[in-house]
């Protein structure tokens, strides 16, 4: 058991959110804005989001990723997603030390496939800015809370819906 647990060493980890976090976008992933954005892991298949969004706001496939308007107390936002994949990755020594030892013998390798392994989570990233630009998820933006409360209904629909017509039909 001990040498399972010294076996592998993780060279980076996937985070883990129980339910939802605000954080900046870009500290969660580079390639994405410097704004804060409302977190979640996505269970679901690839582009299920994007459908359903493009379903609940009827956005005929345009511009289904960002800027969508979305109504809240009465004031119009505009709502953007991002869909990143956050990996753990880790060394197996097993393998890589029976492979070295191998090769100093002179023989071959055997274990190449698994001196690494991967294993990923995706998640989904909400910005959402106001007419003036402002990024609404930044804990000083006065209507922050009121927003989180609405995209955690977004989050907890698109989690509990399968046909996303129906999110359509809520909608209107």
């Amino acid at each position: 058991m001990l040498a399972m647990f010294i076996a592998c060493i993780p060279t980076q980890i996937a985070p883990t959110i129980e339910t939802d976090k605000v954080q900046l976008a870009k500290k969660f992933k580079r390639d994405l804005p410097k704004s804060h954005a409302f977190i979640f892991e996505d269970p679901k298949k690839a582009n299920e989001f994007y459908n359903f969004i493009n379903m609940k706001y009827n956005r005929e496939h345009q511009d289904v990723e960002y800027n969508v308007p979305i109504k809240i107390n009465g004031n119009t936002y505009f709502l953007s997603f991002h869909e990143r994949e956050k990996t753990t990755k880790t060394i197996n020594l097993i393998p890589v030390l029976v492979d070295a030892k191998r090769e100093s013998n002179g023989n071959s390798t055997i274990f190449d496939n698994y001196h690494t392994s991967r294993a990923g989570c995706w998640f989904i990233l909400l910005t959402v800015y106001d007419n003036d630009f402002n990024d609404c998820l930044n804990p000083n933006y006065p209507n922050q809370s009121e927003i989180l409360e609405h995209l955690r209904e977004i989050k907890k629909e698109y989690l509990t819906t399968y046909n996303y017509m129906e999110s359509y039909l809520d909608n209107n």
